[in-house]
Order: C-alpha cells, then sequence, then structure tokens
C-alpha cells in the first residue's frame, strides 16, 4: 500500500507521531506551515492537523493543492479559514469534548496554586524560609466561583468547583437549559460577586479583551482570575497592571496573549502562575483527539461520516 502524505502544523507526542506514521507519510512543522522552508513541495498533502492557536489561513491552504481536510486538535478552531476551505471545497472537522477533563483538572490546579501561593512558597522555603511563609493563604471551599462561558469545559470546572464546597455561578449569552447553576447575564456583574474568575469561554473576535480593566476592577483586590481559555480573551495590559497594582489578588494563566513570547512585566510578577498553554495536554487527551483524528482520514478516504464537521 502507497502511503498519503499529511501534514501536522502543531506539537503531538511521539506517541501521536508514531500512530500516524503506521498510516501515512506526515510531514511535520510544530511551529505551522509557514515556519517550514519556501522550498518544501506540499503537493500531495491532502490533510493537516492544526489547533485553534495555529490555524490555517486561506493562503497557507494556497499552498495545499490537494488539500481535502484540515483537523483542528481539540475544541478550538479560531484561526481556521472555514469560509475560505468552504470556497476550497476543504473539510473542516474538530474533535470537542476530547480534553475537557484534563483543561478542568489543570483550571484547579492554577486556582489552587495561586490562591495557595504554592510556587513562591515552596521556592522560599528551598531558600530557606519557614516562618514567614507561614501566614494563612484563601482557600477553595466556601468560595464563590464565577465562570465565563459554561460549555464542556465550564461545566466540568463547575462541578469540580461544588466538589470543593464552592457556591458556582456563570455568565454566557444565554441561560444553559441543563444546570442548576446561578446565570448571570452580565460578566462584570459575576466578576464582581466573584472569589475566583474562571476564563472558559472560545477565543476569537468576539470575545477578543472580554476581561478587561472594568471587569478586572470588579473583581477586586480579594480576586482570582485563571484563564484556560485563549489569550486574546483577557486585555493583557490591563491584567498586568491589576496584578501589580495588586487590584486583584493573583491569576492563573495557561495561555496569553502573543504566545510563545511572554510579556517581561507578567514574567517579574509573584502573584501570577504561568503554565505553557498546556491545560488540554495529557496523554489520555492526546489519544483521544488522534483517535477522531485517524477516524476522519479513514471516513474520508472511505466516503464516511466525519466527527464533528465544521464545513
Amino acid at each position: 500500500m502507497v502511503k498519503s502524505t499529511i501534514a501536522v502544523t502543531i506539537p503531538v507526542s511521539d506517541t501521536c507521531l508514531s500512530r500516524l506514521s503506521q498510516s501515512y507519510d506526515v510531514i511535520t512543522l510544530p511551529a505551522g506551515l509557514g515556519s517550514g522552508s519556501p522550498d518544501i513541495d506540499f503537493s500531495g498533502v491532502w490533510a493537516v492537523l492544526t489547533n485553534g492557536s495555529t490555524g490555517l489561513s486561506d493562503t497557507e491552504m494556497s499552498r495545499l493543492p490537494d488539500l481535502k481536510l484540515v483537523s483542528a486538535y481539540g475544541a478550538g478552531y479560531e484561526n481556521v479559514d472555514v469560509e475560505a476551505a468552504r470556497r476550497r471545497g476543504v473539510h473542516v472537522t474538530h474533535a470537542p469534548n476530547t480534553n475537557t477533563e484534563t483543561v478542568a483538572d489543570h483550571a484547579l490546579a492554577l486556582m489552587l496554586t495561586v490562591a495557595r501561593d504554592i510556587c513562591q512558597r515552596d521556592r522560599r522555603l528551598r531558600a530557606g524560609a519557614w516562618g514567614a511563609i507561614r501566614s494563612a493563604r484563601p482557600t477553595l471551599s466556601g468560595a464563590a466561583l464565577g465562570i465565563i462561558g459554561l460549555g464542556n469545559i465550564g461545566k466540568a470546572v463547575a462541578r469540580r468547583g461544588e466538589a470543593f464546597g464552592m457556591r458556582v455561578a456563570y455568565a454566557s449569552r444565554n441561560r444553559v437549559a441543563d444546570v442548576t447553576w446561578a446565570h448571570v447575564a452580565d460578566p462584570v456583574a459575576l466578576a464582581s460577586q466573584s472569589d475566583f474568575l474562571v476564563v472558559a469561554c472560545p477565543g476569537g473576535p468576539a470575545t477578543r479583551h472580554l476581561v478587561d480593566r472594568r471587569m478586572l476592577t470588579a473583581l477586586g483586590p480579594d480576586g482570582f482570575l485563571v484563564n484556560v481559555s485563549r489569550g486574546m480573551v483577557v486585555d493583557t495590559e490591563a491584567l498586568i497592571e491589576a496584578l501589580r497594582d495588586h487590584r486583584i489578588a493573583g491569576a492563573g494563566l495557561d495561555v496569553f496573549e502573543g504566545e510563545p513570547e511572554l510579556p517581561a512585566a507578567l514574567a517579574g510578577l509573584d502573584n501570577v502562575v504561568l503554565t505553557p498553554h498546556m491545560a488540554g495536554r495529557s496523554p489520555a487527551a492526546e489519544s483521544a483527539q488522534i483517535d477522531v483524528f485517524l477516524h476522519n482520514l479513514t471516513a474520508y478516504s472511505n466516503g464516511g461520516i466525519l466527527k464533528a464537521q465544521l464545513a
């Protein structure tokens, strides 16, 4: 059997690449399609694996004359030009609910780490401190948890918050029918009543800088912000100012604007916990995401039904 060629334009594990390579010739460009040599011959590449952050533009699609299928790793697809794909007759899929539990676990880890000041106290204890770092810190039990966006990930965060004894409320465009948590129509009002505000909404133009100075002011000096959504949802300059001036208590960020370049002002703050856009990464999540991609590759080849098709 002659293998056909696919392109992987995001970092994936060696295990995932091995699974793909069993059936396909794989071109790996983990920094995006544009990161490779301009001399790379993309003719014959009929499928691309990307994600919401890296995406695939109309211009990039034009370099792939045989493109038939684009798959976004995970739920996000905001930087995939879906309309351009439609015009070109290219199918677009994603993989919703494959990393939901992993992202929700990570959100809780960030909440606990920043609230309990784990990172700073670990470093200071190693440096010889003891008594000076044994002061009381906030905890989750009994605190108010506000969630911006109540999709699969938001719901998973809410369930975990309830298990910690938190009072849960959420903001979304519409009330979610199958939940009992309190709906707050205005995200700023939600921030004002939250001890912890978790951002779990989709990225894209509609939510760019949704978390702005006004919302951070509403969260207040005892409030913590956690973002496991997209960096663009939070106004970075406003967040840096709020953290620097202690107008909020702290932040836990898995994402930030301008990734992977970390703003120097964020790096210098001790009331923020940072991780490198890895909330959705776990062996189980990666396996589930590759399962969807492999299914869709086979389904397209055999005229079957694609999972989670967007176009």
